[in-house]
This record gives structure tokens, sequence and C-alpha cells, in this order.
């Protein structure tokens, strides 16, 4: 089996040069998106390339102060990235959010560092930051459609959510069907995902071991490894998420204080 090839810079900038295709279809379609598609590649590029450098830095000095210091970043910029994405108060919905994130986040990684992987130091940043990393990334989107779908909701149908109200259900028990709503939205595409991985898709970390030159029985359990983690992250911090978010955003009198922006 192959060692991993390198790619020089040389050869990822001259591969850069296809980006002129989903240019030129902006411009035969008129999108108008030119502007922010090339800055957002021009932004990737920049930001992929210092996290590189901090990151073979922190590999080799692999402080488990400095360590989790990044993981609360990483959670941080993950709780704003998805209060942004669903266009909510930042004042009641931040913390919920954070919460739910380090819930799922936290006892998975100590599941799978100390129980299952075992590196040493079990802080191993190569091994603690990239599976963080893949938690948090594939729950963001998750969490986004749930609190969109639940506000929109609450809002589309606040007669049914009122008369729930006016028969004396709790705000608890009123929008509880409106929270199960939001869960099934947002669990279904991690679910289709899963159910064809391997038939129909090859994952990106599974791929990337293969082509680095990792045995394929490996990746495989890895990238089961991952997936489940990812599931079960999704569905932890969705739900702690959506449970304090009912709890902080719903008055005692069943008034929504948050609305979509």
């Amino acid at each position: 089996m192959q060692q991993v090839i390198d790619i020089s810079w040389w050869q990822l900038t001259s591969f850069m040069t296809v980006l002129i295709i989903p240019l030129l279809i902006n411009w035969h379609f008129k999108l108008g998106m030119s502007r922010d598609t090339t800055f957002a590649v021009a932004r990737m590029t920049v930001q992929l390339i210092l996290v590189g450098f901090y990151l073979q830095f922190l590999f080799n000095l692999d402080s488990f102060l400095l360590n989790t210091l990044w993981l609360v970043l990483m959670t941080g910029v993950g709780g704003s990235a998805i209060i942004n994405g669903a266009q909510l108060d930042y004042r009641r919905c931040y913390i919920p959010v954070i919460l739910g994130l380090l819930c799922g986040l936290f006892p998975l990684l100590a599941l799978l560092l100390v129980h299952l992987i075992q590196p040493t130091p079990f802080y191993s940043a190569q091994y603690l930051i990239p599976l963080a990393g893949m938690l948090l990334g594939n729950s963001l989107s998750g969490n986004i459609v749930a609190l969109q779908h639940l506000f929109n909701s609450l809002q589309d149908k606040s007669a049914e959510y009122e008369s729930y109200l006016a028969l004396g259900a709790t705000p608890q028990q009123a929008s509880i069907c409106f929270v199960q709503s939001a869960m099934r939205q947002s669990l279904t595409p991690i679910i289709a995902t899963m159910s064809t991985t391997g038939l129909v898709t090859l994952p990106g970390m599974m791929t990337g071991q293969i082509l680095s030159g990792a045995n394929p029985m490996l990746a495989i359990k890895y990238q089961l490894l991952i997936m489940i983690a990812i599931f079960v992250m999704l569905n932890v911090s969705i739900a702690v998420a959506l449970v304090l978010i009912i709890r902080n955003g719903i008055n005692s009198s069943g008034k929504v204080l948050i609305k979509l922006s």
C-alpha cells in the first residue's frame, strides 16, 4: 500500500484555477454571488493555513490546558454560528445552545479517548482536536434546522399552540409537538446519510485515511466510530438546546419571548 503522496503548494494553487467554472456559471446565470464566492474561498484558504500552522504548534506542545482552551473556543464559535444561522436572540438562546453542545461533546470525547482509542496522553491534540472538530462541525446544521423549525412552527401555528394553552396545558406541554417536529426535521438528513454510507457515499474521514495509506478496514472502523458519535452528539445537543430554550424562551403564561429575526 502506498504512503501518503504530498501535494506541493504550486500544484494546489494551479488546481484552484478550476474555481473559474463556478464563477462563469455565476456570471452566466447572473446570480450575483461572485464577490461572496471569492471572499469565502479567500477566507477559507487563509483560515486553513493559519489553523494548519497553529495545529502543528498545538500537536508538538500537547498541553492539557491549551487543548482545553481550544475546545472551549471551538464550542463558543460553534454556538455563535448556530445562533447566527438560526437568526435567534443571543441573550436567550446562546447559553442553552452552548450547554447542548457541551453535554453532547465532552462525554463522547471522554468515551472515545479514554475508553476506545486511548492515545498517550489521553488529551493528545492529534486525536482530541480533530475528533472535537468533526463532532461540533456536524452538529451545526442540525441545530440550526431544529431551532428554525421550532420557532417557525410556533409562529405559523400560533393558533394551535394557543389552543393547547387555553385547554390548560403548560407551555412545555403545549410546545412538545413542535419540539418533536423540529427534532424529526433536523435528524432526518443524518439518518438518510447513515443509511446510504458505504454504497452511495464514502465519507471524508474514511477517504482521507485511505488516501493517506491507512488500511481500508481500519479506516472503516474509525468511520463507524465517528458516524455513531456524530449521531449521538446531534441527538443530545439538539434535545438539550430545545428543552432549555423552551424553558428560557417561553414565560409562565405561555408567551413566546424569542422571535426569528
